[in-house]
């Protein structure tokens, strides 16, 4: 598993973490029931602290990304599609508004999200 660490971000280190799966679970580098490393051993192969990659897992834990139990971390994402896209609609919401104050357009905003899409479908 390869995921890279950008000490000098100001993004947290566990979010980064959070983001990379999410975007591997996305772009089918990481598949239902695949297992993550063990805290342990993603901490020393990153070089960060075991308390970062627990954090990050538990993160990806509650918003239905993975089960945590006895044998580690494992991909299962969560089938509350409701939930999700609620919490979609709400972050989109800010996001658009930004958009809207820098006069982006609806075509643009389309745009973008189709290129996006075609990304993860490509993969």
């Amino acid at each position: 598993m390869i995921l890279e660490i950008d000490f000098n971000s100001e993004e947290a280190l566990y979010l980064q973490l959070c983001n990379q799966i999410i975007m591997g679970i996305a772009t089918s580098r990481f598949r239902e029931g695949d297992a993550l490393p063990s805290v342990r051993q993603l901490a020393d192969s990153i070089g960060i602290n075991m308390h970062t990659v627990n954090k990050a897992y538990t993160v990806l834990k509650q918003e239905g990304y993975v089960k945590v139990g006895r044998r580690g971390a494992v991909i299962a994402i969560d089938v509350d599609r409701m939930r999700t896209l609620a919490e979609l609609k709400k972050e989109l919401q800010v996001i658009l508004a930004k958009g809207c104050c820098k006069n982006i357009s609806k075509e643009e905003i389309f745009e973008l999200v189709e290129e996006i899409y075609e990304e993860y479908e490509s993969e």
